[in-house]
């Protein structure tokens, strides 16, 4: 397709970028427009999906019809029915007159079905007969209807995942797929996210007849490292509270970008971890616990090793005042492992990391013969196991929370309940880059 073409689109459309992958679904979506196809867009929440869907319908044969986008995940189970496929007077409490579905308007037009994962199994056989045949019932009716929809669905999750955990239908995930377009999330855009920012302020300023907003050649760097997992949705709110906030000469440089990046992070609550690997009967999670303690173990064991250096450069009475006098991270550490062993069940599936603090003991020591009763060589040896078997699991954790989310950092920092800037910074200590 030629440049000058593609860029008639995308103006029309308000599609800023270049990307190859951003050009090749713009691409796909005009081939595949003037047909009856169905068209499967999947991508990244934020990423721009109804702008397709958008395409699709104004370029095809049906531009004159009605153009709907249902939201599915924001209909409640008890209503889509109705919403989607109409229902008659008295059909439920509430039906107080009879009312026709999305699918009876957009007769001759396109429904655009967003959040496609999130519709219910009885909605999905009702969706996939109309699809095959395009016939359908009103609610509390025995009478066939007939329409003539083009379905273009949209998803920001993977259905493959969703079929085999039973949520999703998997002969309606191959009717729906007849065409797929991917939308590619903004991180891997390149230079799309310095036009969409420098997009998004212009506008600001012109709305508001202020001076616009410049970044420097650092902080634009900066700007293209970031992950954005809020992909341009979360671009657009950086962009307008950097315009809001900015005062002065309303140039940016890289230590004020970072600290509006760190503003514009959304701050997740750490005690709350999301996940489906145990949860006790009291409603805590106890893998919170676990890696709690797993953290805190490693914090406290480098405590130790400080304490046990002192003892060995200290080589004099005073080695064993030393040790007791910082008894009391021993203190802290004990009741939490006492309580780990009384309230955590923990199943015996690989999936959870057993953990085994290997105390060490320490006794009295004679000033006279301190050398034998301690074996620093034998201790050092066990700190230093402790260490690396701690680092050992959380490394296995983090590999089992990407492996489980495929890959995908945003869901895998959910279910460890860290951030995502955490994740990244573990993987590079572990050196998992190729994992991930």
């Amino acid at each position: 397709m030629e440049s000058s073409h593609l860029n008639a689109i995308k103006a029309r459309f308000g599609i800023i970028g270049n990307s190859s992958a951003l050009l090749r679904a713009i691409s796909v979506a005009e081939q595949v427009a003037p047909t009856d196809m169905t068209v499967l867009i999947t991508g990244e929440s934020g990423s721009g999906k109804e702008s397709f869907s958008k395409i699709i319908h104004s370029l095809s044969k049906r531009k004159h019809g009605q153009f709907i986008a249902v939201n599915c995940g924001a209909i409640p189970e008890g209503t889509i029915d109705s919403e989607l496929f109409g229902h008659e007077k008295g059909s439920f409490t509430g039906a107080i007159e009879a009312r026709k579905g999305y699918f009876e308007v957009t007769d001759g037009g396109t429904i655009f079905l967003d959040e496609i994962a999130e519709m219910p199994l009885g909605t999905q056989a009702r969706l996939l007969r109309v699809l095959e045949n395009g016939e359908f019932y009103r609610v509390g009716s025995s009478k066939v209807q007939k329409t003539n929809t083009r379905v273009v669905a949209a998803t920001n999750v993977n259905l493959q995942d969703a079929i085999t955990s039973g949520k999703f239908r998997e002969d309606l995930f191959y009717r729906l797929c007849t065409v797929p377009i991917y939308v590619p999330p903004l991180r891997e855009r390149g230079d799309d996210i310095e036009l969409l920012f420098r997009k998004f302020t212009t506008d600001f300023s012109e709305l508001h007849r202020v001076k616009p907003i410049m970044l420097t050649r650092e902080a634009k760097e900066l700007l293209q490292k970031q992950r954005f997992p809020g992909n341009i949705r979360q671009l657009k709110n950086l962009a307008e509270q950097i315009s809001v906030l900015e005062v002065g000469d309303r140039i940016v440089d890289d230590v004020k970008l970072q600290y509006y990046l760190e503003f514009n992070e959304p701050k997740i609550n750490s005690s709350v971890i999301k996940g489906d690997f145990f949860t006790s009967p009291e409603g805590i999670n106890e893998r919170e616990i676990l890696y709690k303690i797993l953290f805190d173990l490693k914090r406290d064991v480098t405590e130790l090793k400080k304490i046990l250096l002192k003892v060995i450069e200290s080589g004099n009475t005073n080695a064993y005042d030393i040790i007791s006098n910082n008894m009391s991270i021993f203190e802290d550490i004990k009741p939490e492992f006492s309580d780990l062993q009384k309230n955590l069940t923990l199943p015996s599936t690989p999936s959870v990391v057993e953990v085994n603090p290997n105390p060490i003991e320490i006794h009295p020591i004679s000033n006279s013969n301190m050398e034998e009763d301690i074996n620093f060589e034998d201790v050092s040896a066990q700190v230093q196991d402790v260490t690396l078997s701690l680092e050992k699991q959380e490394k296995e954790i983090i590999i089992r929370a990407l492996k489980k989310n495929r890959n995908k950092r945003k869901y895998a920092a959910k279910d460890l309940g860290i951030s995502e800037r955490t994740l990244y910074r573990k993987i590079k200590q572990y050196d998992l880059e190729d994992i991930a």
